[in-house]
């Protein structure tokens, strides 16, 4: 009687095995939250870079040489150059 139920029990666990997995597993249903969780601050992550960028896609176009916007230009010389005095306010126009 032994011999003829240790191939259910294995099967049965085994079953059990990969269905706890398949629950409580680092890629289960309960990890779900998780992921919706990550895809949330990787979503938010990535509107930042965006905004980044169109920012700096902005600066670009305000310094192509074909026509260089005069008061950004002026801007950027005085202020890598340190030309800029402590009671002055630069207003950026973005």
């Amino acid at each position: 009687m032994v011999k003829t139920a240790a191939i259910p029990a294995a099967a049965i666990l085994i079953i059990g095995y990969f269905a706890s997995a398949a629950l409580i597993g680092p890629n289960g249903l309960f990890a779900l939250g998780g992921y919706r969780t990550q895809l949330k601050d990787k979503q938010a992550q990535l509107k930042t870079a965006q905004d980044y960028r169109a920012t700096l896609q902005h600066r670009a176009e305000l310094l192509d040489p074909r026509h260089v916007d005069a008061d950004y230009g002026d801007e950027i010389v005085r202020r890598t150059t340190g030309q800029v005095r402590p009671d002055e306010v630069i207003i950026p126009r973005d």
